[in-house]
């Protein structure tokens, strides 16, 4: 119990420690000037004309009070303690700024809503409608088992995931940021070129043409608040900016890009995180919020963005790209360990790292528990110069090794 204890507050403890705490401007003007600017920077043009035309279009806060929203932003990526934030995150900015203005645009600039084509799609690509086929049968404990990850875990898993990313996998959070980002501006550009409705709308208003004035509606959320005496999942769909939104489903692809980041950094917990997706894949058919075809669009979105913006030794799982320190210094792997150790990398300190390698015990079963395979590792050799006085050591350098040691008179 300690043992887990001390690994969270010691990953805790070096990921404050990693933080840039200064409040300084100039700091981050100095940095500026000494970045060397890439083709890959120019997306942050793309990111500032974006978010140029969303604010143009916005009316809610009106003018001059939205000016607000890109005068904070500009300070907060001044300020170095917030743009090591700020920064990684603007592809996460730019998703919500483009959800919550498309509401805006003028419904004669918009393309048609379609109706027809998911229901006629998904019977034509499956043979039947499988959504349709889902919601015949309800039940309350159904009705929880698909509220759980659709409507709470959902909302709370990027968070989770992404905290401990940053204590235990620090390199991957700005990736995870990154393609968690890019998948949903993509997944809500889909969603506003192409307008489809959902399968409640079918059950409401059958196939009868759709028009951007309809209000949205929670579909099999309804009766979650009507078993919980509220009305809240009822009032947020129903202002919803974006009713018609159906194809890709973003809860597919949420799921299905934390499924990927798990199964790549921690294979022990693939089967945890997999099953989670696909109950939430059943739980969007079952609360009639999305066909199977927008489910299978949503995780085909992630795959794509988690095989495109995740470098392959990421995807393998190698965090620092040159393998672990295990690997580097040729050291046994550790033996057993506890469930929340299991998390714990590199960047988290313990004591056990303090300790100096020259000082380990040999012995397997001595000391904690980690056994030194070689008495003349590559860690041995780390500031040989510092080294060079000690009986029986002989820098590289020099003469090398001699072996059986010599004995200096």
């Amino acid at each position: 119990m300690l043992l887990p204890l001390r690994t969270g507050v010691n990953a805790v403890v070096a990921g404050v420690n990693r933080l840039d705490k200064s409040f300084s401007p100039s700091d981050t003007v100095t940095k500026l000037r000494a970045h060397k600017f890439t083709l890959k920077d120019s997306i942050y043009i793309l990111h500032i004309l974006s978010a140029l035309f969303w604010l143009t279009l916005m009316q809610v806060p009106p003018f001059p009070y939205k000016l607000a929203i890109p005068i904070l932003y500009a300070i907060a990526l001044f300020i170095p303690f917030t743009s090591q934030f700020f920064i990684p995150a603007t592809p996460i900015f730019s998703w919500v700024l483009m959800f919550y203005s498309n509401q805006f645009l003028p419904a004669d600039h918009r393309p048609a809503v379609h109706v027809v084509l998911l229901p006629t799609l998904e019977s034509v690509l499956y043979g039947a409608n499988i959504s349709d086929i889902l919601t015949h049968f309800t039940h309350p404990i159904l009705d929880i088992i698909a509220w759980l990850p659709y409507g709470v875990i959902h909302y709370t898993f990027p968070l989770v995931l992404a905290a401990l990313l940053w204590l235990f996998r620090p390199p991957t959070l700005p990736v995870f940021a990154k393609a968690f980002g890019y998948q949903n501006c993509i997944g809500v550009f889909a969603q506003i070129v192409l307008p489809c409705a959902a399968p409640w709308y079918e059950i409401i208003y059958g196939l009868t043409p759709a028009a951007y004035g309809t209000p949205g509606s929670a579909g099999g959320l309804g009766r979650i608040d009507d078993l919980f005496g509220g009305d809240g999942y009822k009032r947020t769909f129903a202002s919803s900016p974006l009713v018609f939104g159906a194809f890709p489903s973003l809860h597919a692809a949420w799921a299905t890009l934390e499924a990927l980041f798990i199964t790549a950094l921690w294979p022990q917990y693939a089967k945890w995180a997999w099953a989670y997706a696909a109950v939430l894949y059943w739980s969007t058919m079952y609360l009639s919020h999305h066909y199977l075809i927008d489910v299978v669009g949503g995780a085909c979105l992630a795959t794509a963005c988690f095989y495109f913006f995740v470098p392959e030794e990421l995807r393998n799982g190698n965090v620092n790209a040159s393998g672990d320190k295990y690997e580097r210094y040729d050291l046994e792997s550790r033996r057993g360990g506890v469930a929340a150790d299991e998390f714990a990398s590199d960047w988290t300190v313990s004591d056990e790292e303090e300790t100096p390698i020259a000082y380990r015990s040999p012995n397997p079963g001595m000391g904690r528990g980690r056994g030194h395979r070689h008495t003349a590792s590559i860690a041995s050799l780390i500031r040989a110069d510092e080294r060079a006085g000690e009986e029986g050591w002989s820098p590289i350098a020099g003469v090398g090794f001699v072996f059986p040691p010599e004995t200096r008179r």
